[in-house]
């Protein structure tokens, strides 16, 4: 079937078993080519391409509605509603978007990109629709990691309670975890199907193996993390103590199992969950045997020998704040590593080969593991939490009740900090310095490149007087020189870049070598600039905004972060409550508004932070200088 010519889900209702299974392949067939250019998350879209024919076979869109939990695994989904012909310009600048977007289609009824969100929003859904009388259907899609969150727990909780109609669709990718059987097993209840029992002694075996001990030790990764829950819920017994009706596991690859299963669940009376089980990558052969989360989310690749096409270039940020971490590791034992389900993506599981005693991956538990952190500082150990800014977003109150309050010293390694790229609005991480800048006790570090990344994160670790935030950017370092010996910097004293009179910027990270660029042009206009890395957000350099104030001379604070309440705001305010009313001062950043995606270059260019702008504003504040030139 050509693919491109999909308009809409309608077609499926005249396919025939067999047509679905050709289909499947094809689509299959345009991942695999579409994504060996433009990068994505091949491994979950292949992982359920018969799981969502299956859905909009059965649930009429939009009328219907199906949400998807964190929604990097609808791929199909859109090439089912029409957007086939659009993947050329997947995660690039404004083009499709790799996550559901409400106004790209209208199929698409829930926006997501962090985890946990579809249980609430269909309870939301359901509710509405009863109150309104209406009769649509509504099925949420949620994976075996994302039903570990607490969300996901809240809702199953409430839904249970109203026996809301709606059914939930455990996607189960199988991810393996260590044979651990124990007490668990002696709960295994019936896995009930359509009125049936479905599977046979060795499913249940398999089901059996894969449960851990009760009180036993987590296991030290994400996907032991969250399979640990996982098989301690889908025995069944759980969901149905709960007040649900609780079929499978299915086979998620089966058209006839899902069809029969879903179709129940659709026109069973109160909430229902369909385990289906499927198998990540399904179909293309270094995506099923991925044992490093590789497949999950990629960039360009080769298909025929499943090379991803890497260009070589400094080492990455997260890189640089792993190693220092492990060699600060081995001379202090109070160290502990903790992620969210992200060992990988921020480079700790090399910690956790090293060492695996003082390594937790808590799974998507964001809230759990900012204030298990709080309580192991509580008893004089050193934990290190590496998140993704936009992922710490979700433990905010755990930041102000548990660790800020209580002033314990708690390192917060936050990475992705800035614009994120393709990944999108769900994903750019400008928004921490904001959120977190008015805690008190709160200390939050930039560095300007990756070596003063490493003495950060040592300057971090030695830090003892409360929570401290050390916040970096995606991608590879400058390529600069790395110091052989860490050494101790001075938490709130910036760092004069370049000299000047007529004008100071204040910058960091990512905005310090536009700052000197836009400088150095302005010095052949006759305009001279001082550039100031502005490495600490909180405490500012207090000593130098004084001597800036005696100079009198306009400032421009330059920011990859928020607008409203971040760097430059906090500059303002330090004048404000100083007294100093007169001083010119600009401030360039983040607008008000959540920048979708495309390369963070052309980012810059649509939201005006580049060289070019930087020079027009400086113009605007040294006015008789640009006459002069």
């Amino acid at each position: 079937m050509d693919i491109e010519s999909i308009k809409d889900p309608a077609f499926l209702q005249t396919c025939s078993r067999d047509d679905m299974e050709k289909l499947a392949q094809d689509i299959r067939d345009f991942l695999i080519k579409k994504l060996s250019v433009t990068g994505g998350h091949l491994g979950p879209n292949l992982g359920v391409v018969e799981l969502t024919l299956a859905l909009h076979y059965l649930y009429q869109t939009p009328k219907d509605k199906i949400i998807w939990d964190v929604g990097h695994q609808a791929y199909v989904h859109k090439i089912l509603t029409g957007r086939a012909p659009q993947f050329e310009s997947l995660r690039k600048y404004q083009g499709l978007c790799g996550f559901p977007k409400r106004d790209e289609s209208e199929h698409d009824v829930w926006e997501t990109g962090h985890s946990s969100t579809s249980l609430s929003a269909a309870m939301g859904m359901a509710v509405a629709r009863d109150i309104k009388g209406s009769s649509d259907n509504i099925a949420a899609v949620i994976g075996d990691g994302a039903l570990t969150g607490g969300m996901a727990l809240e809702a199953l909780n409430h839904i249970g309670h109203e026996q809301t109609n709606l059914t939930i669709i455990l996607n189960d990718n199988e991810m393996s975890i260590a044979p651990n059987v124990g007490a668990l097993h002696s709960i295994l209840g019936r896995l009930r199907t359509t009125g049936r029992y479905q599977k046979v002694k060795e499913d249940v075996e398999y089901l059996i193996k894969k449960i851990p001990a009760f009180g036993g030790r987590l296991a030290t990764t994400a996907e032991r993390v969250k399979d640990s829950l996982k098989y301690l819920l889908v025995s069944g017994m759980f969901f149905e103590e709960m007040g649900f009706t609780y079929l499978g596991p299915v086979d998620g690859h089966d058209m006839d199992d899902l069809l029969s299963n879903i179709q129940y669940a659709r026109d069973t009376d109160g909430p229902v969950i369909v385990h289906v089980l499927t198998k990540k990558g399904k179909g293309y052969a270094p995506a099923e045997n991925d044992a490093k989360g590789t497949w999950h989310g990629l960039g360009p690749y080769k298909i025929e020998s499943g090379e991803v096409v890497k260009k070589p270039g400094p080492p990455a940020y997260s890189a640089v704040f792993s190693n220092t971490l492990q060699k600060l590791a081995q001379e202090d034992e109070r160290i502990v590593a903790l992620t969210a389900a992200m060992p990988g993506g921020t480079k700790l599981d090399q910690f956790g080969a090293k060492f695996p005693q003082r390594m937790f991956d808590v799974g998507i538990a964001e809230q759990h593991a900012t204030t298990m952190a709080g309580g192991l500082a509580a008893q004089g150990m050193k934990p290190v939490f590496a998140v993704y800014s936009t992922f710490l977003q979700r433990g905010y109150d755990q930041l102000v009740h548990d660790v800020c309050r209580q002033n314990l010293n708690v390192f917060f390694a936050i990475d992705r900090a800035g614009l994120v790229g393709a990944d999108g609005e769900t994903h750019q991480g400008v928004f921490d310095i904001a959120y977190l800048r008015h805690l008190p006790n709160m200390k939050i570090l930039m560095p300007k490149d990756e070596n003063e990344l490493q003495h950060m994160v040592y300057t971090a670790v030695q830090y003892d007087n409360g929570p401290i935030a050390v916040r970096y950017p995606r991608g590879n370092g400058l390529g600069v020189e790395m110091d052989k010996e860490l050494k101790k910097m001075e938490i709130g004293k910036w760092e004069v870049l370049r000299d000047g009179k007529d004008a100071t910027i204040l910058s960091f990270s990512t905005m310090l070598p536009i700052a000197i660029e836009a400088a150095e042009a302005l010095a052949e206009k006759n305009i001279d600039v001082r550039v100031v890395n502005a490495r600490s957000a909180k405490p500012l350099d207090e000593g130098l905004l004084e001597e800036l104030q005696e100079e009198g001379a306009p400032i421009l604070t330059l920011e990859e972060a928020a607008l409203k309440g971040s760097f430059g705001s906090a500059v303002l305010e330090h004048y404000h409550d100083a007294g100093f009313h007169h001083m010119v001062i600009e401030r360039m950043g983040i607008p008000d508004r959540y920048i979708e995606h495309g390369s963070v270059g052309e980012l810059y260019e649509e939201i005006g932070l580049t060289k070019d702008e930087v020079v027009s504003k400086m113009y605007t504040l040294v006015p008789r200088k640009q006459q002069r030139a």
